[in-house]
């Protein structure tokens, strides 16, 4: 059983620009929490925690191999190390502060924060509205900072990276950055631009995950008529060099029970492991 955990690949509406599997590969293989959330719905790494322990309970109770896949490091990090027990945001607290970010600035919202609580503003990218908001509202309904909160105690995690066969695969960048270029074209000549146009006609608040997918944000400005089709393409190819680089150091750092191996190594290493 494979069980996704990419934070994009989970939504529907998503299929083509995230390059999630096709329907071929899906079909060598059981495949969970794929395309099973709508793009209106803001996915949570606590919601994404419960749904993969339940996939992990079923294979184990059919006696199935389960692999955990994706490139979504806090997943990771939330399964093997647990998740930070933060209270729950009441509804009107949450309403108020997210119409913030209908009204200010990625930048406003980070300088913000960094005004109230610096100490979790220095840890957040100024141009990550979602987490942003997502801390003013913790602290706006607690009374403490989300920093606090992920101090304190954790939940118990789901997997032990001891008992697990847990790697990261480190290609060249090179390499790596020439994949991306390749991918990104090949997803816009299978219709990531017509994908974008049906999800630019739901008229979703652009602070929703799904919203700020790579190539989501650049694609629309297109659609708009602020940027040209190529400068769209670029600065999706851009934000995806950003972001594999920003993995890399999430899983050498926050996750020490990985191995980082090329891959080639890792599939020997794997089935080492998995070997009777």
């Amino acid at each position: 059983m494979v069980i996704n955990a990419d934070s994009m690949q989970v939504y529907r509406d998503l299929a083509v620009i995230t390059a999630r599997p096709t329907p071929d590969e899906v079909a060598r293989a059981d495949h969970r929490l794929y395309g099973t959330v709508d793009a209106a719905e803001n996915f949570s790494v606590g919601r994404w925690l419960a749904a993969a322990t339940e996939e992990l309970v079923s294979a184990r109770g059919t006696g199935r191999l389960p692999i955990v896949i994706g490139g979504t490091g806090l997943y990771f990090k939330a399964l093997t190390q647990g998740l930070s027990d933060i209270p729950s945001v009441p509804p009107d607290v949450r309403m108020r502060i997210r119409a913030l970010g209908e009204t200010l600035t990625p930048a406003d919202l980070h300088a913000r924060l960094s005004a109230v609580d610096p100490v979790t503003a220095a840890g957040l990218r100024p141009s990550d509205p979602q987490r942003l908001l997502r801390a003013l509202e913790v602290l706006e309904a607690t009374g403490r900072p989300l920093a606090h909160w992920q101090r304190e105690g954790r939940s118990t995690p789901i997997l032990d990276p001891a008992d697990c066969a847990a790697v990261f695969l480190s290609v060249d960048r090179a390499w790596l950055r020439q994949r991306i270029d390749a991918r990104f074209d090949a997803m816009m000549a299978s219709g990531a631009l017509e994908e974008v146009v049906r999800l630019a006609a739901r008229n979703l608040d652009p602070a929703l995950p799904a919203m700020r997918a790579h190539g989501v944000p650049g694609l629309i400005a297109h659609l708009n008529g602020d940027s040209t089709l190529e400068e769209a393409v670029a600065r999706g190819k851009k934000d995806t060099k950003a972001y594999a680089k920003r993995q890399e150091t999430f899983f050498r750092h926050q996750l020490p029970g990985f191995v980082s191996l090329p891959p080639d190594e890792a599939r020997s290493h794997l089935t080492g492991l998995l070997q009777p």
